[in-house]
C-alpha cells in the first residue's frame, strides 16, 4: 500500500514539511533573507527513513519556489548535491 503523502509550506514555522498520513515525517528548514530562501536543513524522522521521502521533500520544495520565482541558497548539503544532479533547478540558485 503507497503511503499516503502530502506536503505543506509552514510559513509560520519557516519550513517546507511532508506528511505521511497524519504524522508529520520530516521538514526542510529556512531563513528569509530579503527575499531569498536559505535552505539550511533537511530532516526526516528515523521511523520514516529509507523511503525517500527526503528526496521527495526537496522536489517538492525546489517546485515551490519555481512556481513562486523565489530565489534560494542550498546550505544544506543534502540540498545542494540534489540540485548537482538534477541541472534544471539551478536556476533558483541566487
Amino acid at each position: 500500500m503507497a503511503d499516503d503523502i502530502q506536503y505543506n509550506l509552514n510559513v509560520g514555522r519557516d519550513r517546507f514539511e511532508i506528511y505521511v498520513g497524519e504524522e508529520l515525517a520530516g521538514v526542510i528548514d529556512y531563513t528569509d533573507e530579503d527575499g531569498i530562501l536559505d535552505l539550511y536543513h533537511t530532516g526526516i524522522e528515523p521511523e520514516f527513513g529509507g523511503r525517500g521521502l527526503g528526496t521527495k521533500l526537496v522536489e517538492y520544495a525546489l517546485s515551490d519556489c519555481q512556481d513562486a520565482e523565489v530565489k534560494i541558497r542550498p546550505t544544506c548539503p543534502f540540498i545542494a548535491k540534489y540540485i548537482d544532479a538534477h541541472p534544471e533547478y539551478q536556476d533558483l540558485v541566487a
